[in-house]
């Protein structure tokens, strides 16, 4: 199925109807590739729906911390999947989904970018709050513990945008976090794009594309 940002705001409110229903949480996972635009979407949707009915809890808090991807040897490739904690991730899915109205809040971890680096115990997830919004790279890949993640989910989305777009994007932020314009270009066209045929790989498994102007 494919829909616009507009039907995306109708479908996720469909899915919060379900949870309050059921009074059972719901997971909403964002999938795409680098600068598609999750993040974008995922605030659309939490700006859109009720105050306090949804949080949002990006996969980008599980990165390595850059000292850890020096000791590995993956630095130069960060952002990929290996370079993240998935395990943890998907541990935290596990709390997320399993939580019941009398559980102390979950605490999870966010992605400073002006840092480059995760900050532990950042978002606060209480336990009424009825649905979960969560965006990544990596949501719909295969490799190792992330082939877990989406059994965890609810619904499955894809996000995508014309490709120069998406380019333009990544190395306006990587400019605007502290690279240089051809560093910026290198990372965007290196290492971001790699990892972007990774991701366009897991398109097929997603229950909906969505895409974005």
């Amino acid at each position: 199925m494919s829909m616009h940002s507009e039907h995306a705001v109708d479908a996720a409110r469909a899915l919060l109807d379900e949870a309050l229903r059921s009074g059972s949480r719901r997971l909403l996972g964002i999938a795409g590739a680098p600068g598609a635009g999750k993040s974008t979407l995922t605030a659309l949707l939490a700006e859109q729906l009720p105050a306090g009915s949804c949080a949002v809890v990006p996969m980008d808090g599980f990165h390595l911390a850059d000292v850890a991807l020096e000791r590995l040897g993956r630095a130069e490739r960060k952002g990929a999947p290996d370079t993240f904690d998935a395990a943890g991730y998907v541990a935290l899915l596990q709390r997320l989904r399993t939580a019941r109205p009398t559980d102390p809040p979950v605490w999870a971890p966010m992605f400073a970018r002006d840092l480059e680096q995760g900050l532990a115990g950042a978002i606060e997830v209480g336990a009424e709050v009825p649905l979960v919004l969560t965006e990544g790279n990596y949501l719909l890949c295969e490799e190792g513990p992330w082939a877990q993640v989406g059994a965890l989910l609810d619904a499955r989305w894809f996000v995508e945008v014309p490709e120069e777009l998406r380019h333009q994007r990544l190395i306006a932020r990587h400019e605007r976090f502290g690279k240089s314009p051809r560093a910026a270009r290198d990372w965007a066209l290196g290492p971001d794009e790699d990892n972007a045929r990774r991701v366009a790989a897991t398109r097929s498994r997603a229950d909906a594309v969505v895409t974005l102007p």
